[in-house]
């Protein structure tokens, strides 16, 4: 089984790179598919604290190859800092490449980027302001740039003058920027080029020849489910497809290739930025819950909101990227709660019941949770190597959002470092927990 792919089952922020990280050292290659630098992963590694935006977290292995797809969109100077500190943190990244195929992010995108939030007032969406969907906006509209286009002064400059023309008027706030002069641009983006050069390779056909050799390939996947641009909180979301289906496209494999899909789920919730959040919570517990799990974002440093377990949109997650293990995060985080809560059901504004994650933006966003509630625990967990070792409420609560979710619970969280976690029977027999050398 060589192909294993790691999507979010949330809205973003479930720790996905920890797994990644897990299974990064015996994979011939990981695969980043979709996203920017709008995303972030943590890696802690002993005393030492990784943040990585753009590059795959597998970096961390000289062994294995790290590939940013074609699907990822690229800010090269975002890419080139990321990599200048992961050498000051002695980490040798001759190792990545780079899909020529993947778009960049220019200046005029993040200045687009933060002219769009501000026109939306009130109903921001909540974007990181990196330029992210404006460049996807020029993808689909073909007026992109890509990675390939670095290397060539005579398209790079026919590019920006296309791409640049019909933008103008939105950009005449930011007219007398040096950055968007013509030929600055060009010689800034052209020597970004010439810097990643050596990192440029044709990616598809590097991952079809470790998947026909019989090589493990990891795909890791940004942001989550429920932000996807096409079945997410539209459109409170993110300007890519980080559902599992994705992995394929977004590297050049073939759906066949995907042979074992892992949902990374925290064990309650949290979200960034604007839009539909059913179970949010405010006052004492959302703030013990922030503290205690460190819920800041990687990328932005803004607070998370907080809220109780969704079975709701976890289901529709699950059934969205054909779960086949779900690996669940940070339940030491729940421990000193007297309850917990798990959203069931939700109560439309008509008073109607629902089981199932409506179709309707409005239904949602005027969704009341319907909850369950669970015995807590008061013990420290993050000692706990075995399901048996948890405290009985602990081991229920599992076994509650297992049945609840329909996909086996293969590996659980109980504190940030990579050997704080708990595999399952489920998760040892799995393709990730062979890769991982646990059976």
């Amino acid at each position: 089984m060589p192909g294993i792919v790691i999507v979010g089952a949330q809205w973003g922020d479930e720790g996905k790179g920890k797994l990644v990280d897990l299974l990064a050292e015996r994979s011939d290659v990981v695969v980043r598919f979709q996203g920017g630098n709008n995303a972030g992963h943590t890696i802690v590694h002993g005393d030492v604290k990784y943040a990585f935006h753009l590059v795959p977290s597998g970096i961390l292995y000289p062994g294995t190859t790290c590939v940013i797809g074609n699907g990822v969109v690229v800010d090269p100077e975002v890419l080139l800092g990321e990599l200048a500190q992961l050498a000051t943190q002695g980490v040798d990244s001759s190792g990545l490449r780079i899909s020529p195929n993947a778009h960049v992010i220019m200046p005029y995108h993040k200045f687009l980027d933060v002219a769009g939030e501000a026109r939306l007032g009130k109903n921001q969406i909540g974007t990181t302001k990196r330029g992210i969907g404006p460049c996807y906006g020029d993808k689909v509209l073909r007026l992109g740039i890509r990675i390939q286009d670095l290397l060539d002064e005579k398209i790079l400059k026919k590019k920006i003058v296309a791409a640049m023309e019909p933008k103008m008027r939105s950009l005449r706030p930011w007219e007398r920027d040096p950055s968007l002069d013509l030929q600055q641009m060009t010689e800034t983006y052209l020597a970004f080029g010439h810097k990643l050069e050596r990192h440029i390779a044709d990616t598809t056909a590097l991952v079809w020849d470790a998947l026909d050799g019989g090589g493990h390939v990891l795909f890791e996947g940004a942001q989550a489910a429920l932000l996807d641009i096409d079945h997410g909180t539209y459109p409170f979301v993110t300007s890519s497809n980080p559902v599992s289906g994705s992995a394929a496209v977004g590297s050049g494999a073939g759906p066949k290739d995907l042979d074992e899909i892992w949902g990374v789920v925290k064990a309650y919730s949290t979200r960034v930025g604007s839009g539909p959040f059913p179970t949010e919570l405010d006052g004492q517990i959302a703030t013990d819950l922030r503290k205690k799990g460190g819920e800041q974002g990687t990328t932005t440093g803004r607070d998370r909101r907080i809220g109780w377990l969704d079975l709701i949109s976890l289901k529709y997650a699950a059934r969205l990227c054909t779960l086949d293990q779900v690996c669940l995060t940070k339940l030491d985080v729940l421990s000193g709660q007297e309850t917990i809560k798990v959203a069931t059901k939700y109560r439309t504004q008509d008073d109607a019941i629902l089981e199932r994650y409506p179709y309707h933006q409005t239904v949602l966003h005027h969704a009341t949770p319907e909850y369950d509630e669970l015995p807590g625990w008061e013990e420290d967990i993050s000692g706990c190597r075995e399901l048996s070792d948890l405290p009985k409420a602990a081991q229920d609560y599992v076994a509650y959002v297992e049945e609840g979710i329909g996909v086996p619970i293969g590996m659980i969280g109980v504190g940030p470092g990579n050997d704080e976690n708990i595999w399952t029977r489920a998760g040892r027999e799995s393709a990730a927990g062979k890769l991982a050398n646990l059976s």
